[in-house]
């Protein structure tokens, strides 16, 4: 079974193409989340498109 993979900053909407960012579960409902090096390491706000779940 395929998994369905983040393929977009949450926080800035630019594709994960580039070395460092990551992929996480939403806390509140498990859908995939990807976040670029900058958001990460800026601790930019991001919110889950399913659920409206925000994070720093």
């Amino acid at each position: 079974m395929a998994r369905n993979e983040a393929k977009i900053c949450v926080s800035c909407g630019i594709n994960l193409i580039e070395r460092g960012y990551s992929r996480f579960p939403c806390p509140q409902c498990a859908t995939e989340l990807g976040r670029c090096t900058n958001c990460r390491h800026q601790s930019n706000p991001y919110k889950c498109p399913k659920c409206g779940f925000e994070g720093p």
